[in-house]
């Protein structure tokens, strides 16, 4: 490998169990919020990232611990493989004060400042400007960081998509921008929403190179997170992956999920990045059956210690409720 080559994965015993375990650990997370929101336990909004884990994991691999991650509101995956403990993700989904976000936040607003985790952000394309203006005060600031920023498809419709990328490109920002194309925002399919439907086309009208990605490939996302960051970290300006993956849950707990095909989800789930992923695993003696089951048993371990850790937490006091909050003075006779 030249200076000038981007690094690239290696598969050794040790990263392939690294792999492996974040996939596993976001998948059983998801499944546990799940059981605990029909239990009453969890409320509110709930998106879920079942089937999409590859993403998260693969583009972690490719940031440092300086860099920051802008997500959009399915973001439990990413703030679990950014180093924030599902401990404090689960007594946010509770809405302990224990939680990342004292409570307040609760599944769309996950947000922790030691591991430079910006949200979770509930409205479509709003991270967007915000990873802008953070990638803007690092370049200003000379600091070598990059800013990644996630978001679905959806966002694509949204003005703010387009005036992030433009000021983006036209500054040179060093924004890692990381579109999860999971085909359908909220109920609405891609081809009834976009004229295009490469999402990816749309950075070469900012003069922004981009690639489409298989999001259910953990080693592709990690090969392409790697490559682009390389670029952006370099001063190369944007760049924009295309990650096409697939939600095998519905858009959220409320909804009832008619407008997919069942047989269009049963197609997707044959390609489940962790059985693809744990099939290539054994087929390459990399790791065994054992290995695959201790990483289930420690991943069981860290979801009972994260439920117990959220039961154990503390409300806020109703008398804090306007802690934080701006509230306006009004003016006598207004």
């Amino acid at each position: 490998m030249t200076q000038n080559d981007p690094p690239k994965p290696h598969l050794t015993r040790e990263h392939v169990s690294l792999l492996l375990h974040q996939m596993v650990l976001i998948r059983r997370f998801e499944e546990k919020c799940a059981e605990l929101y029909s239990g009453g336990k969890i409320r509110g909004f709930l998106h879920l990232y079942i089937g999409e884990e590859a993403n998260a994991v693969g583009l972690a691999q490719a940031l440092g611990p300086d860099d920051a991650i802008v997500a959009t509101y399915r973001e439990h995956g990413h703030a679990l493989v950014r180093g924030v403990s599902a401990a404090s993700v689960m007594a946010e989904m509770y809405g302990k004060l224990e939680g990342c976000s004292r409570g307040r936040g609760g599944s769309m607003h996950l947000f922790d400042a030691d591991t430079r985790f910006y949200g979770g952000n509930a409205i479509v394309a709003g991270g967007l400007p915000l990873a802008v203006g953070l990638a803007l005060a690092d370049k200003m600031q000379g600091k070598e960081r990059v800013t990644c920023c996630i978001f679905g498809e959806g966002a694509a419709a949204e003005g703010a998509f387009h005036e992030s990328m433009n000021l983006a490109a036209l500054w040179k920002l060093p924004v890692l921008f990381v579109c999860e194309n999971n085909l359908y925002a909220m109920g609405t399919a891609l081809g009834r929403s976009e004229s295009e439907t490469d999402i990816s086309r749309h950075a070469a009208s900012y003069d922004m190179p981009a690639e489409i990605v298989d999001g259910m490939d953990v080693v592709a996302v990690e090969a392409a997170a790697l490559r682009a960051a390389d670029a952006v970290r370099r001063g190369q300006g944007p760049y924009f992956l295309e990650n096409k993956t697939y939600r095998f849950r519905a858009h959220s707990m409320f909804d009832p999920e008619l407008y997919r095909d069942k047989a269009e989800v049963a197609e997707w789930k044959d390609r489940d990045p962790i059985d693809k992923f744990s099939a290539f695993a054994l087929g390459a003696n990399i790791l065994h059956q054992e290995d695959i089951d201790l990483i289930e048993s420690k991943v069981a371990a860290t979801i009972d210690d994260a439920v117990a850790f959220a039961e154990a937490g503390t409300w806020e006091p109703v008398e804090d409720l306007l802690v934080d909050v701006e509230t306006p003075t009004l003016r006598p006779g207004l």
